[in-house]
């Protein structure tokens, strides 16, 4: 039994001392495993020498209240008012004989891009001389029945039939004479026996012909029509403006335009207009705004555009351009740590202390200066300056990388990779 006891005791003792090594080991994993978190905290701060700030040009400088033009921001496409876009048609049917223009030429008011051929106009220039000759008599007759009723020597019924049938041809002339007109014919021509069967067909309005369906022989009617003609001169843009930024607009305000697909190029012009209903489709209202000046670009109807639609002024915290740099989708700025070199903390035998003090003494001497990336979003851009919101907050007189920002953030990405 004794014997059996003392086996009993030393395997016991030897469970105990096994299980305070694994302990011992046990504890030594969860001091490593908290060591990198330490460090990660630390490399939360950016450290750039004096001597790098001055190399690379980084300055600091503060956050400032700036009053930037307040926009709202749209998009839409360039359009020219309807008055200033024609259909060319013609007013009797007939074939086409000769087209005098080719897709793409300006034209001017008035000028002939077609000649069409009809044999009725030849009828209605025969009605003309034939009511022309017949006029004759009837103011004739019309004169002879005045001088008589005048003298008493004619009857009253008979000058007034005489007096309608002058004023009733006189009437059929004057619409005859329009219709020629209408025609591009002249009446003077034709009271002299000139008649044609083939008229000009002009351009309602100036400007530079589109696309043109009819070819020589095509037979027209005067709903066809011939060509499309448009006038540049004076493109505008139609922007679809949201329900929630509605109120902001107004005619008169100014509007910078991007054209998306023409390299960004940028144009400016005025508000003239702002429909009263909105669109079905997207719950917008279409405001209308003209060109100031185009700086030499081609603008033709269709373009797209985005807009910055400037609806005043409004006090904001701003910084320059070059203070902001972008990562991953996301808007930075670098603030000024306020703690320029950690504290000795904790027990530590004299010698680490003094390793320690001599680290900190040094990297006093060759002046670090220790930055913090912190997240903004931006807003307006005017004169250089960007209009921000930290999304954390930041001490009302801290010092921020106002120049050589982008620096600063490819030694933070190096320390990262290196980490």
């Amino acid at each position: 039994m004794k014997s059996i006891n003392i086996k009993s005791i030393i395997a016991f003792a030897f469970f105990a001392t096994a299980i305070g090594f694994t302990s011992c080991k046990s504890g030594n994993k969860t001091e490593a495993k908290e060591t990198p978190k330490v460090e990660e905290k630390h490399s939360e701060a950016i450290e750039v020498s004096e001597e790098q700030m001055k190399a690379v040009g980084i300055e600091l400088g503060s956050i400032e209240m700036k009053n930037l033009n307040s926009v709202v921001k749209s998009s839409g496409q360039l359009e020219v008012p309807p008055q200033n876009k024609a259909d060319v048609n013609s007013l009797v049917s007939g074939i086409i004989k000769k087209i005098m223009v080719l897709e793409g030429n300006y034209v001017r008011q008035g000028q002939t891009v077609a000649i069409l051929e009809n044999t009725d106009i030849v009828k209605l220039q025969q009605d003309y001389l034939m009511l022309k000759k017949e006029i004759v008599y009837s103011e004739q007759e019309y004169q002879r029945q005045k001088e008589l009723n005048t003298e008493s020597a004619g009857t009253g019924k008979v000058f007034q039939q005489a007096a309608s049938k002058y004023e009733t041809d006189k009437a059929r002339m004057k619409g005859i004479e329009k219709q020629l007109r209408q025609l591009n014919i002249s009446p003077a021509s034709v009271g002299n026996g000139n008649f044609v069967n083939q008229i000009p067909i002009t351009a309602p309005i100036s400007g530079v012909i589109g696309h043109i369906p009819i070819k020589t022989g095509s037979y027209i009617d005067m709903q066809t029509s011939l060509m499309d003609i448009v006038d540049n001169a004076q493109v505008h843009c139609d922007l679809q403006v949201f329900e929630k930024d509605l109120f902001k607009v107004k005619i008169g305000q100014e509007v910078e335009f991007i054209l998306t697909n023409q390299n960004n190029k940028q144009i400016t012009g005025t508000i003239y207009g702002i429909n009263q209903s909105f669109e079905n489709e997207n719950k917008s209202v279409v405001v209308h705004a003209k060109i100031n000046s185009t700086g030499g670009i081609r603008l033709l109807p269709g373009m797209y555009v985005s807009a910055l639609i400037n609806v005043g002024n409004q006090t904001v915290q701003a910084i320059p351009v070059d203070a902001v740099v972008s990562a991953e989708g996301k808007q930075y700025i670098f603030v000024v740590s306020a703690e320029e070199e950690k504290e000795l903390t904790g027990k530590a035998s004299e010698k680490e202390e003094k390793e320690k003090t001599e680290k900190v003494m040094e990297t006093k001497a060759e002046k670090h200066i220790r930055f913090k990336k912190v997240e903004v979003t931006t807003g307006v851009t005017e004169l250089g300056y960007t209009e921000i919101t930290p999304l954390e907050e930041i001490p009302k007189d801290a010092k921020i990388v106002t120049k050589g920002a982008f620096y600063v953030l490819s030694k933070a990405a190096g320390g990262e990779e290196e980490e």
